[in-house]
């Protein structure tokens, strides 16, 4: 067993509460943390901004890539054809457009699905029947199952595979297990006359992603027949309008109090609309951080962006361990000001433990001005 050592110390201009009653000479307040706001942290007060750089060089930088102009490239008749944005070796982060029913199955070997209806509404008909999917869902897909997508409207989403791996719930420790969201709220497919429906006797191929490579195989019908099932493995979908935050009208709660899903080597996090601290002395924004053992990723779904500049749904921001971070200079100035009551933004955000790799398709839509978004 280790246990890290903890005794808190006290140098110079301080509050006794993170994130409350800064001093007035050093209301720049950066926290050192491990172990993704779990572990050892020390709340550092500045006399500048931790983000006043005014030049950067190297490939440790933030990022932020605009989805939308990826087009023609991100739709695909496969969700294995998508295009990857980021990647490790436990994570693969894609961004796929539906427009067309799939004309053949899909079936993921090499770890569980995460789809995320960013735009668009469809059918999903897979192993354990079917069920309707829309705009704001996360869809949890097994490892394994055989599924498809027919849009009703073009679709758009994000997909994230935790390879060689399974997607969890957080444990919500003293808040107890119908905090945040109730069990009760997972949907789960359904044998109904819709599926019966879609079962015939024509021939059906299934793509088999294993080792990130593709097999096909051929059936002379479509093997989604089943008539019935029962046991406790399926796939199961909630909308984030069904997530009630955790909130503190007198403190700033770090990003993992907004934990929705979790794997081995990473978490997915959901920013819902929530009001903003009311307590005078609180702050208002996400705080300056240097959370040094993970990579953090955020995808904008809908809302007003309220720590961000110039982002938009669509968008995406990959802040590499080994920097701080934070909100931009007005969204600063205006949590100062008490300038708003309330965050309407919906945003899906990726911690992950392994580093994670931006492709070519992420460099071909990235904007390269965003390192300099903080200069105020």
């Amino acid at each position: 067993m280790r246990n890290p050592a903890r005794f808190p110390l006290k140098e110079g201009l301080h509050s006794r509460q993170a994130h409350a009653d800064l001093p007035e000479q050093a209301i720049y307040e950066r926290e050192v943390g491990r172990e993704g706001f779990f572990g050892p942290a020390s709340h550092i007060h500045h006399k500048h901004p931790p983000t006043g750089w005014v030049e950067w060089e190297g490939e440790l930088r933030p990022r932020a890539m605009d989805l939308n102009q990826l087009n023609e490239l991100a739709i695909a008749r496969s969700p294995f054809s998508a295009p990857v944005i980021l990647h490790n070796a436990h994570c693969q982060y894609r961004f796929w457009h539906c427009n067309e029913p799939m004309t053949e199955l899909a079936r993921n070997a090499d770890g569980d699905d995460l789809l995320f209806v960013h735009r668009g509404q469809g059918e999903l008909f897979c192993d354990y029947g079917h069920m309707s999917v829309s705009e704001g869902d996360y869809i949890v897909i097994p490892r394994a199952t055989m599924w498809r997508l027919t849009p009703e409207t073009p679709m758009q989403l994000l997909m994230i595979e935790a390879t060689d791996d399974s997607y969890q719930l957080p444990e919500k420790g003293m808040v107890g297990q119908h905090a945040v969201f109730d069990p009760a709220m997972l949907e789960y497919p359904r044998i109904n006359d819709t599926f019966l429906a879609q079962q015939d006797e024509n021939t059906w191929r299934v793509d088999v992603k294993r080792h990130q490579r593709l097999s096909r195989i051929t059936y002379p019908f479509n093997p989604l027949d089943a008539q019935g099932w029962h046991g406790d493995l399926t796939v199961m979908k909630i909308n984030w309008r069904d997530i009630r935050p955790l909130m503190s009208h007198r403190y700033h709660l770090p990003p993992s109090a907004h934990t929705t899903f979790v794997a081995k080597r990473f978490v997915i996090c959901t920013f819902v609309p929530r009001p903003i601290e009311s307590d005078p002395g609180a702050l208002k924004v996400p705080f300056y951080h240097s959370n040094d053992d993970f990579d953090e990723v955020l995808f904008y779904h809908a809302g007003d962006f309220f720590s961000r500049d110039n982002i938009e749904a669509g968008m995406v921001t990959f802040h590499p361990a080994g920097f701080t971070h934070g909100p931009h200079p007005k969204a600063f100035a205006a949590g100062q000001a008490h300038a708003k009551t309330f965050t309407d933004e919906v945003a899906v955000m990726l911690d992950t433990r392994d580093a994670l790799q931006a492709t070519a398709a992420a460099e071909s839509v990235e904007n390269p001005d965003y390192v300099y978004s903080w200069r105020g």
